[in-house]
């Protein structure tokens, strides 16, 4: 009965009519229109992102010549498309000359955020049809990218470039399920891809939680290394130990030796499922992991940690997390449906998590402040 007063047209007509009512209608109708409108400002952004502009107007100004002759189309193209990124804030006009707007700069600045503004296209022709995807997503291309089977209790499948997949399933969004020199191609895209879109996650986590506290960290599902790296040159205290997949473990390697790091940073290849986590660390770092998986292997995964703690070692935990029922995020909506083109992973709650890590044996559960929590919220158990 409320829905059907909202939306009739009686009230519509009133509500032009009323200060009040006219500021409410003007902006839902702002918001929904950014809705219907959100997938285009998207692909705006990443056809500047396919342009070089940004990082070419990160150096300097440029007129409206040198950015047609750096994007080969019609004029009539380059103004329409100039003029899309003007009204969004990624470009600004400057008298006769054009530079970053206040939304151009961070991609500018950021490798992995062109990266993953690239990435997302695969989910964007995958969301063409969301009711296909909804009703099958392991036909989705996001699903191919990632070498994932079609659920946490695997089975074989090709994988994108015609690796086959093997059954154990990864821990990290990192690794692969091909151990052979045919996977190394694929091993590097996407342990490329996210070593670069991890950057702003570990610059929040050292600025959000005391590293200086511990003498010894285990990062689980580490990929290349870069949080462990980063780490090391930050609190220079610290012994540090990577685990993931044999494949990825050993590109960490290559990249903990080109930091002059391998005294202090060790790195094993195995799985969770099949082999016991390196003892020793007052700490483990879950990064970006537990999202990509369905409970039952969350749950497993934690367990595993909770073994190889000592009593009072401690486990944090960051990544994207959903905001509680009757707290509404748009973030939310992206994470749900990027998890689900991926395979079994899911946006949880962090009380959600945090139920999973007590049945894994987990105490003293709590949340740790982070200033960006887009990019990862953070909880930290200890072992009791």
């Amino acid at each position: 009965m409320l829905d059907r007063w909202l939306s009739s047209p009686g009230l519509y007509r009133w509500s032009l009519g009323n200060p009040i009512g006219r500021l409410i209608m003007r902006r839902r109708a702002a918001q929904l229109f950014s809705l219907m409108a959100g997938f285009v400002h998207s692909q705006v952004l990443l056809a500047c992102v396919r342009l070089g502009w940004f990082e070419a107007l990160l150096s300097e100004p440029r007129s409206l010549t040198q950015l047609q002759q750096m994007a080969h189309l019609p004029p009539d193209s380059v103004q329409r498309l100039l003029g899309s990124a003007i009204s969004l804030g990624l470009i600004e006009q400057r008298g006769q000359r054009y530079g970053l707007g206040p939304l151009g700069v961070p991609v500018a600045a950021h490798a992995g955020l062109r990266a993953m503004i690239e990435h997302n296209a695969l989910l964007n022709s995958d969301l063409v049809d969301p009711l296909q995807l909804l009703s099958r997503p392991e036909s989705s291309g996001m699903h191919a990218y990632w070498p994932y089977p079609t659920g946490d209790a695997a089975d074989a499948r090709p994988i994108a470039d015609g690796v086959d997949a093997v059954a154990t399933p990864p821990i990290s969004q990192a690794q692969t399920f091909s151990q052979s020199t045919q996977g190394a191609p694929q091993i590097s895209r996407y342990s490329e891809l996210m070593a670069r879109s991890q950057r702003f996650l570990i610059e929040e986590l050292l600025a959000a939680y005391d590293f200086t506290q511990h003498r010894r960290v285990l990062d689980v599902g580490g990929g290349q290394g870069g949080w462990v790296i980063a780490l090391a040159q930050r609190v220079t205290h610290l012994q540090l130990h990577l685990f993931d997949l044999p494949g990825v473990a050993a590109l960490a390697r290559q990249r903990v030796a080109e930091a002059g790091l391998t005294q202090r940073i060790s790195c094993t290849g195995g799985s969770f499922r099949s082999d016991a986590l390196p003892e020793g660390a007052d700490l483990i770092t879950l990064l970006r992991v537990a999202h990509d998986h369905a409970d039952e292997a969350v749950l497993e995964l934690l367990t595993c940690i909770h073994q190889a703690l000592p009593a009072g070692g401690q486990l944090l935990l960051a990544e994207p997390m959903a905001e509680p029922e009757g707290k509404p995020c748009a973030s939310d909506a992206y994470f749900h449906f990027y998890l689900l083109a991926m395979g079994r992973g899911r946006l949880r709650t962090a009380g959600e998590l945090s139920q999973l890590m007590r049945r894994a044996g987990f105490g003293a559960i709590r949340s740790i402040p982070n200033p960006v929590p887009l990019h990862g919220s953070l909880l930290l158990a200890r072992k009791d």
